[in-house]
């Protein structure tokens, strides 16, 4: 946000500065929270994010007290807009995430804005696989809106990030960090197959196979389904009881993260993390000792098509995961189930877990992901991050690189 007349700017800002001083105290709250968000606006495309900060948590408050959620959606981003500029991070992608669940729930005009706005800032922290799936929804929405110069917006951005990409793969891999060794991982997977389309799968896995032989050798567990009372059996009113608790934490603070809902855990899933020797059921099945879980994480998928795309997760998550399904709702005679899906040395691997279902595997040297809801179907897990007893598991190395 670059002024073209910064002079002009700056003594409009000082105009709207006055008019908000003229208002008494207290009286027309909805002029306020116009005014600040103008000001805070103006200071942000001038420089002056302190200032800018200010103003904008005022109109968003005032948004807030007056129960306009378009105005909460929309300065929400703005505000979160002054934050990155700022340099701080970690309240903007807090910022953006708050806004684009409220505006998937209540506007889903302005869903698009707020995928643009996220997939901007992830791509400024060099998350591109995260920026790629924000913006390619923003343009799908925004060619649906059929507004050019959004569209135009859009594609700049994706453009930008594919230059990002290329520049990325052409880096020589000595000195990589782990994200993004990952993050190179996860592009180049993608570039090559889906899991939206999964009769593509026989026609692209040859190209596959020799890649992800090399990646899965490294492989400290192997990915295994295992049902409900036949390989093991979980309290079913504690699944019940995290069911209940993901259903409201994503609808209060869940964010979108790779396409799916995400929303931390709370007192129901820390009940059963403490009543249920999860490290015994990951041992029993996999042959690798892990210590219990060290991180949790609540994952809902609630539109049909919505589907999670192929990637490995960042190195560090944990040697091994544990998702757990806690509730499988589909209508009846449904033609299709979306199911977890994995790429093996030498085939696929697909599991449609019901509730209370497992499956244990090696996230960040597995690739996988979930194939598209129907009609009328929704999802709602529980991952678990397990670290290996044995250190020497915990640091792989002389992992492949991933393909050019």
């Amino acid at each position: 946000m670059v002024p073209t007349d910064r002079l002009e700017l700056t003594t409009a800002v000082g105009q709207l500065h006055k008019e908000l001083r003229a208002l008494p105290d207290g009286a027309d709250l909805a002029r306020a929270r116009v005014l600040t968000r103008w000001i805070g606006i103006g200071q942000l495309s001038l420089g002056n994010y302190d200032d800018a900060r200010t103003f904008l948590r005022q109109s968003l408050d005032l948004a807030a007290t007056l129960s306009n959620t378009h105005a909460v959606v929309a300065t929400g981003l703005n505000l979160g807009d002054a934050h990155r500029y700022a340099g701080d991070l970690r309240d903007a992608d807090a910022l953006y995430r708050s806004a684009l669940g409220t505006a998937r729930q209540q506007h889903p005009e302005l869903v698009d804005y707020a995928l643009q706005h996220t997939g901007k800032a992830l791509m400024e922290r060099g998350d591109l696989a995260g920026a790629q799936a924000h913006l390619q929804e923003a343009l799908r929405l925004r060619i649906a809106k059929g507004d050019t110069e959004l569209v135009e917006s859009t594609q700049a951005a994706l453009d930008r990030m594919e230059l990002l990409l290329a520049k990325a793969a052409a880096s020589p891999a000595p000195g990589l960090t782990p994200r993004d060794w990952s993050s190179r991982w996860t592009s180049w997977l993608q570039s090559r197959t889906t899991t939206r389309t999964p009769a593509r799968w026989a026609e692209d896995f040859p190209a596959l196979r020799d890649a992800t032989r090399a990646l899965t050798a490294h492989q400290r567990v192997h990915p295994r389904h295992l049902r409900h009372q036949r390989d093991q059996s979980l309290p079913a009113a504690l699944i019940a009881a995290m069911a209940e608790e993901a259903e409201k934490a994503v609808a209060a603070d869940g964010y979108l993260h790779n396409g799916k809902w995400n929303a931390a855990v709370g007192d129901a899933a820390n009940s059963f993390a403490e009543q249920v020797d999860l490290a015994s059921v990951v041992a029993r099945s996999t042959g690798m000792v892990v210590e219990q879980p060290h991180s949790a994480v609540y994952i809902a998928y609630t539109e049909a098509g919505q589907f999670l795309d192929f990637h490995v997760d960042e190195l560090g998550f944990g040697e091994a995961n544990l998702i757990l399904c806690l509730r499988h709702e589909r209508p009846s005679g449904a033609p299709q189930v979306s199911a977890t899906v994995f790429i093996n040395a030498d085939r696929y691997l697909t599991c449609a877990l019901a509730p209370g279902d497992c499956v244990v595997f090696d996230g960040a040297l597995t690739p996988h992901g979930r194939t598209p809801l129907s009609a009328g179907e929704s999802v709602t897990l529980i991952s678990f991050g397990f670290r290996a007893r044995d250190e020497a598991l915990r640091a792989p190395t002389n992992l492949p690189s991933a393909p050019q």
